[in-house]
């Protein structure tokens, strides 16, 4: 079944081998559908969630990529490589890092959860006097990103596999939009003093929507889509507004209404009409998704 209008999203289990941008080109020339977008850009090598917006919809993704994220991970001890991953060239020696203790690994780990300032991977689509970062580093220039903050709030070590000189550590990890997972691993394997890597990565979740729900690409079809109703009213706080205040979103007005988060998702009638946020004593628009536009 197509969608109307304003489309909606479908949940997409990316395969590894390809971009984020390549999965949304398979769609549209699949789908048929002249406009859509990602949210939250999966390196190549990895695979999961990855959240597809088609029509009118693609001005969710934005918002939606901003949300919380849950990934699965193999982080690899005793070596570093130039892109904190597994495509990239080793650096330096391997480091014999099974001496490392289990003891030492949670102390790392501990100084790695909560609110930190982390320095994203140079290897990363962060802009650098408008030109990504990893097409600076690919052309043989030396990129030094500032640290951000960014929250981590779940950082667990599943299972440890020693490996000749090598560590590698199955990990889950729950965190803020803007995290960099090869990062992480990169970061602890410096607490520890061996070098690390990342070898492998699943994205689990992107905020409410989880790896359950993801369909193949190959599988993915218009029974898969989840309309912009739905998502909106998933996704962000909701209120509700009457048959006058819909006229003054539709015009991309104020409201004389009180709203609880920055988005709130107004609706009229169980129909996703904009997404305002508070001001003082009213709420003011962010997007509008009918009439005019703003």
């Amino acid at each position: 079944m197509r969608p109307d209008g304003r489309g909606g999203v479908f949940v997409v289990d990316k395969p590894a081998g390809c971009t984020s941008q390549q999965v949304v080109s398979r769609l549209k020339r699949a789908l048929g559908v002249k406009k859509a977008g990602h949210a939250g850009t999966l390196d190549p090598m990895a695979t999961g969630v990855l959240i597809v917006g088609v029509g009118r919809a693609t001005r969710l993704l934005g918002y939606l990529a901003g949300t919380s994220k849950g990934y699965r991970a193999t982080i690899r001890l005793g070596q570093a490589t130039t892109t904190d991953d597994a495509e990239g060239d080793p650096l330096g020696e391997v480091v014999d890092a099974t001496g490392v203790a289990d003891a030492a690994v949670t102390a790392a780990i501990g100084g790695l959860t909560g609110d930190i300032e982390q320095v994203p991977s140079a290897v990363s689509a962060i802009k650098v006097d408008g030109k990504r970062a990893y097409a600076r580093v690919r052309a043989g220039e030396s990129v030094e990103l500032k640290p951000r903050a960014v929250t981590i709030s779940r950082f667990e070590v599943l299972t440890r596999h020693d490996t000749g000189s090598f560590v590698d550590l199955d990990v889950m990890v729950d965190c803020s939009s803007g995290t960099y997972i090869r990062a992480l691993a990169r970061d602890l394997g410096v607490a520890l003093g061996v070098a690390g890597h990342l070898t492998a990565l699943r994205r689990t979740r992107v905020g409410v929507f989880g790896e359950d729900v993801a369909v193949p690409l190959d599988d993915v079809n218009w029974d898969g889509l989840l309309g912009i109703d739905d998502v909106a009213a998933r996704c962000f706080a909701v209120v509700d507004v009457d048959d006058v205040q819909s006229a003054d979103v539709a015009h991309g007005r104020p409201l004389d209404a009180q709203v609880r988060a920055d988005p709130t998702a107004v609706f009229a009638g169980g129909k996703f009409l904009a997404l305002y946020r508070p001001d003082q004593d009213r709420a003011v628009p962010v997007a509008v998704f009918i009439g005019g536009e703003s």
